[in-house]
């Protein structure tokens, strides 16, 4: 059932990501979904930001309905349902968090959780540019270590962050790794994690209408993201041929990523 609820605040994150808090009762766990609506446009599936009490989302600009969430204002309604999805294990002790752009959104909860519980986390971040590069004082504060990677070079290793997350693995050890981003870089942490043991969990992004694993928009492989995820070990997607080769699009077409 769709809550009702209004923009508490509105904060620009990034040149093209804004996060929106919001008061919403439910209970969530580091790592699930909500669907918000927003009135007049479509709904849309969203990772929690921030799982409190006050929780939040964190949006990026990629089409025409995130595009015109970026300019909602504070004390504007907003549509809220879920939350949905399992969670990530906040047992691991040792983590090492690799975010990719906005994928960084979902990690931070979850590497705040863990610090809480007596964990240490060692974040690698990665952007475009600099100014693209979210959450980075928040990293600072649940971090033992952040380091950043930018495909410039306008801040920390010129590269990608996979680069610095398979030095990371190389010098240091880790009882698990948490990533989201792109899922061509979700492949190359596992591959890096591989042979050290280290197991990995992904964040997974899909297209998603329902969230109730019954419209199949957010089929992958044998999966629906939406329930069977979005938190998936690695060995489950490593698996699928489509893992960081296709999605489909809002038609249900498979398409290349």
């Amino acid at each position: 059932m769709r809550t009702i609820t209004e923009v508490s605040e509105r904060i620009v994150e990034t040149p093209s990501t804004v996060t929106l808090r919001f008061r919403y009762a439910p209970s969530a766990l580091p790592g699930q979904f909500v669907m918000i609506w927003l009135p007049g446009d479509d709904e849309l599936p969203m990772s929690l930001s921030y799982t409190g009490e006050s929780k939040g989302v964190t949006i990026k600009a990629m089409g025409a309905t995130t595009r015109a969430a970026l300019s909602i204002p504070a004390g504007a309604p907003v549509g809220i349902r879920g939350p949905y999805g399992n969670h990530f294990d906040l047992t691991p002790k040792r983590i090492l968090l690799v975010g990719g752009g906005s994928g960084t959104a979902v990690l931070a909860p979850a590497a705040e959780a863990a610090a809480r519980s007596g964990g240490s986390v060692v974040s690698a971040l990665g952007a475009t540019t600099a100014a693209e590069l979210l959450f980075l004082d928040r990293a600072r504060g649940f971090s033992e270590t952040v380091e950043v990677a930018t495909d410039d070079g306008s801040r920390g290793h010129h590269g990608f962050v996979t680069d610095v997350s398979q030095r990371l693995l190389s010098e240091r050890e880790f009882d698990a790794v948490w990533t989201c981003g792109p899922e061509v870089m979700m492949r190359k942490v596992i591959a890096a994690a591989e042979p050290r043991h280290v197991p990995v969990f992904c964040s997974m992004e899909r297209q998603m209408k329902c969230a109730l694993g019954m419209c199949d928009a957010c089929a992958l492989g044998p999966y629906h993201v939406c329930t069977d995820g979005p938190v998936f070990p690695a060995p489950q997607l490593a698996a699928l041929p489509e893992f960081g080769r296709t999605k489909r699009d809002s038609s249900g077409r498979k398409v290349p990523l």
